[in-house]
């Protein structure tokens, strides 16, 4: 049986790894396969650097346009990045009857319904696990190995970049700033880490999972997303003596009223597996109905890592090519007139727990003029810590930091109270509000 002929859109690092993987684990791919898979040309903006990192023998050319339509190619394999072109680009291969591989989180993120349904209409594939957490199988496992489960939740730490800045302001006791650089220095950050550290990409991977796990459309608008360029070291330092890590944490969950979509710093108990993942890594924990907690763990970045996602839905596509449409695992894992128009709740409508940090005169009445306000807003409080300052305010008054963990709340309840607590004349500083999860 003649190969499987790819057309690579890009010629970055993942698809350098997606070449040596083929090349290197040739005659293993043809076993599980069946038929061999080969590259049969690359479109690359830049063809003479392209040339040097894939090798003379591969055609190289800079027409994206013609390689998506050429009638040999079998699978276009969309590695370029960001939304506008690659939706063009995927459309046209999709509409020319390609299956289209892609490890394009943001691109799903924001188009994934319309690409989805060209897919369905064509009787052709999208796959995208590399789009998830790297070399991690989480998207399989959402689709297929979970499939007798109901899905409760999904926690992941899905952006190894501030993982890394995390771990190391832990490690180290570093605020942001200092770590952000030391980051781009060893190549962990971009020169412009916006989308890392302001949760963004962590949330195009959560809105991915968060379909599959709960049989609804990709739905990115509608997360809620924060990063983590406000973090202190303070505040890491005093988790930690409390017995939890701060982790940026994407988290979705089924409720009764709709679905949890946020991303955010999260306070997760020091024992927990999640808690440990130092680094780079990735690890995403989903927790099922029938199967428990269950742990993926690895390289959620690199080119070897992803191109071995990438390289693993190629052969899920050539075993399936001339499958017939209707018995092929559903891109969202739920057939496309089965997915659900359950509401992503707002974040007033979420339940969870809390650590604050107060920055307060040191003075009498203080902490019951503070717990006063949390029990009017029927909060309760789980811990209580306070550690004296070095700082003097301006009238020579001692100041110290009030630290509470609650237990669990509406986060609506929340700010109604942090609100009345910032409004105290003896609270000095703005109050520091980061979510805590117990994950159990």
């Amino acid at each position: 049986m003649k190969p499987i002929r790819l057309g690579l859109l890009g010629a970055g690092v993942v698809a350098s790894g997606v070449v040596k993987v083929l090349q290197r684990n040739q005659a293993e791919i043809l076993r599980r396969a069946g038929r061999g898979i080969e590259v049969a040309a690359v479109a690359a903006r830049n063809v003479d650097k392209a040339r040097a990192a894939l090798g003379p023998e591969i055609e190289i050319s800079s027409d994206f346009d013609a390689l998506v339509t050429r009638p040999d190619i079998d699978i276009v394999v969309e590695l370029i990045g960001g939304t506008e072109r690659a939706r063009e680009l995927v459309l046209r291969a999709l509409a020319s009857g390609k299956h289209v591989v892609t490890a394009n989180k943001a691109l799903l993120a924001v188009h994934g319904t319309e690409i989805f349904a060209q897919a369905r209409e064509r009787d052709v594939m999208v796959a995208f696990e590399a789009a998830v957490a790297g070399g991690i199988p989480i998207i399989k496992a959402l689709r297929e190995g979970l499939t007798a489960n109901r899905i409760e939740w999904i926690a992941g730490i899905i952006n190894g970049t501030t993982n890394f800045i995390l771990s190391e302001m832990r490690a180290k006791g570093l605020d942001f700033d200092v770590v952000l650089k030391e980051a781009q220095r060893l190549g962990y950050a971009e020169a412009d880490p916006t989308f890392d550290i302001e949760g963004i990409d962590a949330a195009h991977k959560l809105a991915i999972m968060s379909a599959i796990a709960f049989g609804v459309p990709v739905q990115f608008d509608k997360a809620y997303v924060e990063g983590i360029t406000r973090l202190q070291a303070a505040d890491i330092n005093y988790a930690e003596q409390l017995g939890y890590r701060i982790k940026l944490l994407g988290i979705t969950r089924q409720q009764a009223g709709g679905i949890e979509l946020r991303v955010h710093p999260t306070l997760v108990p020091a024992k927990r597996l999640i808690a440990n993942v130092e680094g780079a890594m990735n690890a995403v924990v989903v927790q099922g109905d029938a199967v428990g907690s269950t742990l993926y763990y690895g390289k959620g970045a690199g080119s070897e890592p992803t191109a071995s996602a990438v390289v693993a839905d190629l052969v899920d596509v050539t075993r399936l090519h001339t499958a017939d449409p209707y018995h092929r695992v559903p891109h969202l894992a739920f057939q496309p007139d089965s997915l659900a128009n359950t509401p992503i709740l707002s974040m007033d409508q979420v339940v969870t727990s809390f650590y604050l940090r107060l920055r307060v005169a040191d003075q009498a009445g203080v902490l019951a003029n503070i717990t006063r306000i949390l029990a009017d807003n029927d909060i309760s409080i789980d811990a209580v810590l306070q550690r004296e300052s070095d700082e003097v305010g301006g009238d020579g008054e001692n100041q110290t930091d009030l630290i509470i963990l609650t237990h669990d709340t509406l986060e609506g309840r929340m700010n109604a109270a942090l609100a009345q607590m910032q409004a105290l004349p003896t609270v000095l500083a703005p109050i520091v509000r980061i979510r805590k999860e117990e994950l159990s």
